[in-house]
């Protein structure tokens, strides 16, 4: 093996350096995107004879009903979570898992809301993880599902913040009936 002397080797190495421009020596690290900044990711669990449990099966009977008539017994995952700084507004996180129940994209979560002991559906049939983000709307934190996206309250339940694919009058009938939900009761 023949040896290069210390200084020619010394002098390639200065030589690339110089060429490479600074930016390209540098190591670059990715910024966490702020949609993530400070998220509470919601972890879901079996928790059975707790009230979440009662509570999630109480409010997905028809769904239980239907996956036991075709002799499928769900798995129930819950959590919860403060959504607002009300006291009493505290959301339940529902997963019903089975072969049945899940597809492709994963086994959807349910949002309901309690307030004033009183549940109702706020976000209905998400796929993804699910973090609560410390921004809010209307009162309410925002929701992170998956990695990218955020869902905001419009005053009644979440909303997506993604824009709706142009794909006929998808985009219309998607705006007509978020109007229809936020219209008084």
């Amino acid at each position: 093996m023949r040896r290069r002397p210390v200084f020619l080797t010394t002098a390639l190495t200065a030589a690339l350096l110089v060429a490479i421009p600074a930016q390209a020596r540098q190591t670059r690290h990715r910024a966490t995107h702020p949609v993530d900044s400070g998220a509470q990711p919601v972890i879901l669990t079996q928790q059975p004879h707790t009230d979440l449990d009662a509570r999630a099966r109480e409010l997905n009977a028809s769904d239980l009903a239907d996956a036991k008539a075709h002799h499928d017994s769900p798995i129930v995952l819950v959590a919860s979570a403060p959504l607002s700084s009300a006291r009493d507004d505290m959301a339940l996180f529902a997963q019903l898992q089975s072969a049945r129940l899940c597809g492709s994209a994963g086994c959807a979560t349910s949002v309901y809301l309690r307030h004033n002991n009183e549940w109702r559906t706020v976000l209905d049939a998400v796929s993804g993880s699910i973090s609560v983000l410390p921004t809010r709307h209307r009162g309410m934190r925002d929701l992170l599902i998956g990695n990218h996206d955020r869902w905001i309250w419009n005053g009644s339940s979440y909303q997506d913040t993604m824009p709706a694919a142009p794909v006929g009058d998808l985009r219309q009938s998607i705006e007509a009936h978020q109007k229809a939900q936020q219209a008084p009761k």
